[in-house]
């Protein structure tokens, strides 16, 4: 595999942690190899991929608990290279990603693999741990019933005071309407893993760099493809250091640290 290091240092906002042995180490050799400096790291492997591909498309959903102990241990390990996401189960109590929260730096909800809408009463309370915390919110849309982008969007309008991320550019590979739904809400952002490049530079284009956050889905994508779909999009320096690592350092409270050092 050619390796090939991005012009300036990387933040990936959107990384699993497979739970298998030396997962973290053969990420951390992948980021090197690219010139990825940290990765936000969520619990990846609550479902076999099979199963998530027919949930995909079918429907349904799964109750288990995404191992968030396993992705913390190794943020500790990685020396501040990974970067602890919280992937919450809305099948459980929010007290538990509340308790913990302290120890992460953002949270994940899956309407595809935990199968609860974005419209369900049961994520008041997670939402209402991420806005004490300070976390923003990341989250993939469906078209299915209450997993919309537009149901996304109302969301966000209902909760200003949180930050959401919009995963993989909408739906599908190019969901230009999906961005045009949250483009008027300011404390939604897109991250472009999966997306076509006609999608990356829409988003870039109507919501600004400043709102556009560079994610691999890494293991699944390797994160070469993605720095390579940006290659193609050109930005201007300036619009690529946004996308590639300010908005995220911004996102996870890290450029107040750096200014303070």
């Amino acid at each position: 595999m050619t390796d090939r290091r991005a012009p300036t240092p990387v933040v990936d906002f959107h990384v699993r942690l497979a739970p298998v042995a030396g997962a973290a180490e053969r990420l951390l050799r992948r980021m090197d190899a690219l010139g990825i400096e940290r990765a936000v790291v969520c619990a990846g492997g609550v479902l076999p991929l099979f199963d998530l591909s027919r949930q995909l498309v079918e429907g349904g959903r799964t109750t288990g608990d995404p191992d968030n102990g396993a992705v913390l241990a190794a943020a500790e390990r990685s020396g501040g290279r990974l970067v602890p996401a919280y992937f919450a189960n809305p099948h459980r109590d929010a007290a538990a990603y509340r308790d913990a929260a302290p120890h992460y730096r953002g949270l994940e909800v899956s309407p595809a693999v935990h199968g609860v809408a974005l419209t369900d009463d049961r994520l008041a309370g997670l939402l209402d741990a991420a806005e004490t915390a300070g976390h923003s919110v990341y989250t993939v849309c469906l078209e299915r019933e209450g997993c919309r982008v537009a149901d996304l969007a109302r969301l966000a309008a209902a909760r200003p005071e949180v930050t959401f991320v919009l995963g993989h550019t909408g739906v599908g590979n190019i969901d230009l309407y999906g961005i045009s739904l949250v483009a008027p809400l300011p404390n939604v952002l897109v991250e472009t893993s999966g997306g076509y490049t006609c999608a990356v530079a829409e988003a870039v284009a109507v919501l600004g760099a400043e709102r556009v956050l560079f994610g691999s889905e890494y293991p699944l994508q390797d994160p070469a493809v993605e720095l390579a779909k940006l290659d193609a999009l050109d930005l201007a320096p300036a619009d690529r250091r946004r996308v590639t690592r300010d908005n995220a350092l911004r996102l996870l409270g890290a450029a107040r640290e750096e200014a303070a050092r």
